[in-house]
């Protein structure tokens, strides 16, 4: 169920707006606001969202594309946003075909103008063959689709300029209530009066009415008086009307509000909000210190800088649990990448933003394997925008790929736990085919392509990528490159039923990555040396090599590596030992890929924890684990029965639970797995009490009642991106909430919030 949208400042008008939309909604599967930049469509989307989501028992996804400059990558960023991990081989459309044909929700495609035929392209796709879904887009053009209804987003209510001024009459229109909202934002003092309803009534009517323009104008109060704001108002504006102009007027008047805000800024200020236009979505003070510091601006001066652009509201601030970060408005920034295009610095400032983003890259591989996963993980999510541009740069920027290609290879686990898969092949196609063969990069890149095509059950591509890494790797004479290949057909052989895995190349490739001092090729080889031994018969052996790693991992305070250590000696206990033990290293992994948010590999253990209770002879509740596996396969797009090695038994496994309950039994129990929400069946797996979320009030629960709802959906493994879609707020809501949890219950990570939730369920369950 979709809940309240929390708005970051007060909403003004659009009830007519609101009601007309939702009449077309009731009648229409695809409506498109269309209108200028800055005359509120985004915000007008949300409120629709809210109001119709009790429509939509399947949920309401935001999809903001302001970010996305890529159109390859459009399906694949939908696809996230309705919480589907990138596991399949098959193209993002139809993945998203077959979630969406008989699921009920509402898709808000937001800001299309520029991806406007690809958006097409993917709703005519989309629309007429999933009955049940409703697409609300935003766009400064139509799409031109078949069946688009539009709603033009016009200005707010505005006074006629030389009308009648009195207060009671100026309050019934929406442009003058947001004026004077916004007015008192920054002069708290300000109030509209008899005197001064003529020059507002003036301000509101030459600003036409848009959003936009009135908030950038509603800031000058900090340092001008009323009747001097309109005064200038009136200069700049009437300078406009002599000539012919080639955009229409609001647009114009729009472009000359925020020529107002750039010429009261300093040249430094000027320069910095040029630059800081390459960034993609939010940015931190250190980037934008990075990057737009130099040739003129002393970068000691940048934080004064960029709070100065921030009073004068052309750099928006959002809140993380490190700091603050900041972000333009899309408008703005097509503002100030003209200017950056005029003073001729496009590529000087793309490199220094590349260059920026690399290193971060080279600092999340660094500091991968220790205790701040998840914190790398989320970081490197928030950063993925200016990423993709980073990895574009280097695309069309002659001798540039092997940098980009440095850059993915980094990123090889962030691509797998937040389910990109797709989106890593396509980068690390485009830069291999521009990078020269003799380099390590080329090597590692086409063991990624394997790992990536293999875990998608692409294994055709996955064999092939991994031919040309042997090639390349004997060119290069590189043991490390040549031992991260040995691995990729290590588990190539797993995927394609061979009896063995190859045990003496993991053996050899481990050696070599512990020689050099890469402990990230010691996790990857080392629990699947540990199968190996075992499927070879050797499981002492097997044992002893995947503890090890898991202890090795427990050490350092890392998870990726260790949870799969956990669950490959789960995998171990569970064919060839003790059952107990398998159920403990299953719980521990599942909890483990929980608190990373690697929805991709959840199923695993849970396919694992199924086979554990077949042998326990608990078959009721093996077919509802089988069942919520089979659920979790399907959302990242997999199967359990790609894994050659291991199908046989896992059939057994499930034929068991079969013919010990009986067809009809199975079938209840299985179905009941499959149909059961996220979050209870999280809870079923971890063996807690499946009742619903946290009630309306409890005395001694110190969280507001949407922090109640977001640390129980935090407890249920959702990401900040998907709680925002669930939720239909902005990413940067969540994350502020998110802090504010952490903040009042005293924990450090997401992890201690879900112990919190399950501990409190429990004591409730008591009672």
């Amino acid at each position: 169920m979709v809940e309240p949208l929390t708005e970051v400042t007060s909403y003004v008008g659009r009830e007519g707006e609101l009601a007309e939309a939702k009449r077309l909604l009731a009648a229409n599967r695809l409506v498109t606001l269309t209108g200028v930049g800055g005359v509120g469509k985004t915000r007008l989307a949300l409120r629709i969202a809210d109001a119709l989501r009790g429509d939509f028992p399947d949920g309401v996804a935001l999809v903001e594309l302001a970010e996305l400059r890529d159109p390859e990558l459009l399906a694949i960023t939908v696809a996230h946003q309705l919480g589907l991990s990138d596991q399949s081989e098959r193209p993002a459309v139809d993945v998203l075909l077959d979630y969406l044909r008989a699921r009920r929700c509402l898709v808000v495609l937001d800001n299309c103008e520029h991806l406007v035929d690809v958006c097409a392209r993917l709703v005519d796709t989309l629309v007429p063959a999933c009955p049940h879904l409703t697409v609300l887009a935003t766009s400064r053009q139509s799409l031109g689709v078949p069946g688009e209804q539009l709603l033009a987003v016009r200005p707010l209510s505005m006074p006629e300029e030389d009308g009648q001024t009195s207060v009671a009459d100026l309050l019934r229109y929406e442009s003058v209530r947001l004026f004077v909202d916004r007015a008192r934002a920054v002069a708290p003092s300000f109030q509209l009066t008899e005197e001064n309803s003529e020059d507002v009534a003036r301000l509101c009517a030459r600003l036409e009415g848009l959003p936009l323009a009135i908030e950038l104008t509603a800031v000058r109060l900090r340092a001008l008086g009323l009747r001097q704001i309109v005064e200038r108002l009136t200069n700049r504006l009437d300078m406009l009307t002599g000539g012919n102009r080639l955009a229409p007027q609001r647009q114009q008047t729009l472009r000359a509000m925020i020529d107002w805000s750039y010429e009261l800024c300093s040249a430094q200020e000027r320069a910095v909000l040029a630059r800081a236009s390459v960034f993609s979505g939010a940015f931190s003070l250190e980037a934008v210190t990075e990057v737009c510091g130099g040739a003129g601006v002393d970068p000691v001066d940048v934080l004064d800088i960029v709070h100065a652009l921030v009073d004068k509201s052309l750099l928006l601030t959002e809140e993380h649990a490190e700091a603050i970060e900041y972000r333009m408005l899309e408008t703005v920034r097509e503002y100030g990448h003209d200017q950056l295009v005029h003073a001729g610095d496009v590529e000087r400032v793309r490199r220094l933003h590349r260059d920026w983003f690399a290193d971060l890259t080279a600092r999340y591989e660094s500091g991968w394997m220790g205790g701040d996963q998840v914190a790398w993980v989320e970081r490197i999510q928030r950063d993925h925008p200016n990423i993709r541009v980073a990895l574009g740069f280097c695309a069309t920027e002659p001798g540039e790929a092997v940098a980009g290609l440095r850059m993915a290879n980094q990123l090889d686990v962030y691509w797998t736990v937040r389910g990109f898969l797709s989106e890593a092949r396509i980068w690390l196609g485009r830069l291999g085919a521009l990078a020269p063969s003799g380099s390590p990069e080329r090597v590692l890149a086409q063991r990624l392509i394997a790992w990536c095509a293999l875990l998608q059950g692409d294994i055709d591509s996955g064999v092939a990528a991994l031919e040309v890494g042997r090639e390349l790797a004997e060119q290069i004479s590189d043991p490390v490159s040549t031992a991260y290949v040995d691995v990729g057909w290590a588990l190539a052989n797993l995927f394609t039923h061979r009896e063995t895995l190859g045990r003496e190349q993991l053996a050899r490739a481990f050696a070599v990555f512990r020689a050099h001092r890469v402990p990230h090729g010691e996790g990857y080889a080392g629990f699947l040396h540990g199968l190996a031994a075992a499927v070879d018969g050797d499981v002492d052996e097997g044992r002893r090599l995947v503890r090890e790693r898991v202890e090795a991992g427990e050490a350092a305070g890392e998870i990726f590596w260790r949870s799969w250590g956990l669950w490959a000696l789960g995998m171990i206990e569970l064919f060839y030992g003790d059952p107990m033990a398998a159920r403990e290293a299953g719980l521990a992994a599942f909890g483990l890929h929980q608190e990373l948010g690697n929805r991709a590999a959840e199923p695993f253990a849970v396919h694992l924890l199924g086979g554990v209770e077949v042998r326990l002879g608990h078959l009721e509740r093996s077919a509802t684990l089988f069942g919520i596996a089979a659920e979790l396969w399907r959302s990242v797009g997999a199967s359990p029965w790609r894994f050659g090695v291991f199908t046989e038994k896992f059939a057994e496994f499930g034929a068991r639970s079969y013919e010990g309950l009986g067809e009809q039994e199975y079938k209840k129990n299985y179905r009941l797995g499959i149909e059961m929400p996220r979050d209870q069946a999280v809870r079923y797996v971890l063996g807690e009490p499946s009742g619903g979320a946290a009630p309306e009030q409890e005395p001694d629960n110190p969280l507001s009642r949407r922090e109640s709802e977001i640390a129980d959906l935090l407890a249920a493994g959702l990401t900040n991106r998907e709680i925002a879609a669930r939720l239909v707020i902005t990413r940067r809501t969540v994350e502020t909430h998110v802090d504010h949890i952490l903040t009042k219950l005293g924990f450090h990570n997401r992890a201690q919030v879900a112990v919190w939730i399950a501990t409190r369920r429990r004591q409730a369950e008591g009672n």
